[in-house]
């Protein structure tokens, strides 16, 4: 099997496995999608009591997050509702709306982010990295990160990333035409998706500028004007969203939010980074990214040899800057951020999207890495792999009043075999059950080990065999050698 597919399928078999239920967040997002099948219109009104994350504008109600990822699960929402009613089924019922939010996660959050994967893992080959290396990356990136837990949740941190990563591997080709509509479109509907995402966006498109520059005047207007009609486009249908919700093209959502007063401070929350947040999102045990993840700590130094590496590779050094520069610039609005906790998280998920670039300075860093050092790395992500699993397998977004999840909560319950423990579900506003751990049946998440009849840590066991095969794949890929000429 090609090492490119044997990945995919580990990653997207590792986000598929997992229904994670609803939640605040999530539930607003999948409100705005029943609205457009349902409804036909913009307002959540007959929904709004699933969550508290809305605004309210002349009369009515509507989703306070970028529309970006739920439009992009509209298609196949509508779809599979239709492809229900004609076999006599009620899309409304509990089964029904947990199928449809199943799938509206899975084909985007989750199918984006393996592709991703699969894109760094190709984008680190072609700047020079061993492909070892890169699979190693990409294999970090997308278990051994919270992005796994991400990838499995509807919200738009992880399918914004992922679509930056569409983007940016493009800026670095800077080929054709298409490179430059893919850098415009994705870099764009990362925005619709996620508004921060908008200074990504524009280094990633300044690096389509610098990179297409080397074609020549012709060329290089095909390029920069692809990137600018496709970013165009994605920024119209946000402005027409808005327009159509709130009467204004540049009326956000957030402008309209109920509660939430730090966002009144700054920019929608955000002002002047903080030390003390910034020392928390790193390394504190509530939100700390690093004792989550703990191999992303070398990744700055990857970073730091693409770009002044003993040999110095212009592509590779323009990749790392730009790299770099997305990785700390998320870090750094996470630290600046007022609700920087990021509410029922699990880790600093606002800075979730600077993993995928702190994972290629990774790729390099293996490659120029004794055996020994590997191992090491190897033995970091493992438990990085290992203490997402647990997360991923009982609530990937903890309470906020836990100040401890790991070590109070997720491993504890992991332990026990008390799985998928999220009780709300994309109808319900709250939790009956605020200990999560009562047993109360049934639960609103699951996993698909479950669905066959399996219980506890043995519901795991499927996926572990996926996992086997895939591992097998991409080892024996790994071997293959290339035949000799005749």
């Amino acid at each position: 099997m090609n090492r490119r597919v044997a990945l995919f399928v580990l990653l997207f078999a590792s986000y598929a496995y997992f229904y994670q239920a609803g939640g605040w967040n999530q539930n607003s997002r999948f409100d705005l999608v029943r609205a457009i099948t349902n409804e036909h219109t913009f307002h959540i009104d007959p929904y709004r009591h699933a969550t508290g994350d809305k605004a309210y504008f002349e009369g009515h109600y509507y989703s306070d997050k970028a529309p970006g990822l739920a439009l992009a699960a509209v298609p196949i929402v509508a779809l599979v509702r239709s492809g229900m009613h004609l076999f006599g089924a009620d899309p409304e019922t509990y089964a029904g709306i947990a199928l449809l939010s199943y799938l509206a996660t899975l084909f985007t959050a989750g199918l984006f982010t393996a592709l991703a994967g699969v894109s760094l893992y190709t984008l680190c080959i072609e700047l020079g990295a061993s492909s070892d290396a890169a699979l190693f990356a990409a294999i970090t990136f997308g278990l051994a990160t919270p992005i796994w837990t991400l990838a499995t949740i509807f919200i738009g941190h992880a399918f914004s990333a992922a679509l930056l990563v569409f983007a940016f591997v493009a800026a670095c080709r800077s080929r054709t035409w298409l490179d430059g509509a893919l850098v415009g479109f994705c870099a764009g509907w990362a925005t619709v998706s996620e508004f921060p995402a908008a200074v990504p966006a524009v280094v990633i498109a300044a690096l389509t500028v610098v990179n297409a520059r080397r074609l020549g005047r012709d060329r290089a207007l095909h390029v920069i004007g692809a990137m600018t009609a496709a970013a165009v486009a994605a920024a119209a249908v946000l402005m027409a969203y808005q327009w159509a919700c709130f009467g204004s093209p540049f009326h956000i959502a957030y402008s309209s939010e109920e509660g939430y007063i730090g966002m009144q401070q700054g920019v929608f929350g955000v002002n002047v980074p903080r030390m003390i947040r910034l020392r928390r999102i790193l390394f504190g045990g509530y939100r700390g990214l690093l004792p989550l993840a703990p191999t992303l700590a070398a990744a700055p130094i990857g970073l730091a040899i693409m770009i002044a590496g003993v040999r110095i590779d212009g592509a590779r050094m323009k990749a790392g800057v730009v790299a770099a520069a997305i990785a700390a610039y998320y870090i750094l609005l996470n630290a600046s951020y007022a609700y920087w906790e990021g509410g029922w998280s699990y880790g600093p998920r606002h800075a979730a999207p600077a993993i995928p670039f702190l994972c290629i300075g990774l790729a390099f860093l293996w490659t120029m890495a004794p055996a020994l050092v590997r191992w090491v790395f190897v033995a970091l992500s493992a438990y990085g792999l290992a203490v997402t699993l647990v997360a991923v397998s009982t609530m990937p977004l903890p309470p906020a009043n836990i100040r401890r999840p790991v070590a109070d909560f997720l491993w504890p319950a992991f332990r026990d075999g008390d799985l998928s423990l999220n009780t709300q579900t994309f109808v319900s506003g709250g939790v009956a059950d605020a200990g999560f751990r009562s047993h109360t049946e049934p639960k609103a998440a699951f996993n698909l080990g479950m669905k066959i009849g399996l219980d506890g840590r043995a519901s795991l066991l499927p996926l572990i065999v996926v996992w086997a095969g895939c591992s097998a794949a991409l080892w024996g890929s790994a071997r293959v050698k290339p035949r000799a000429a005749a």
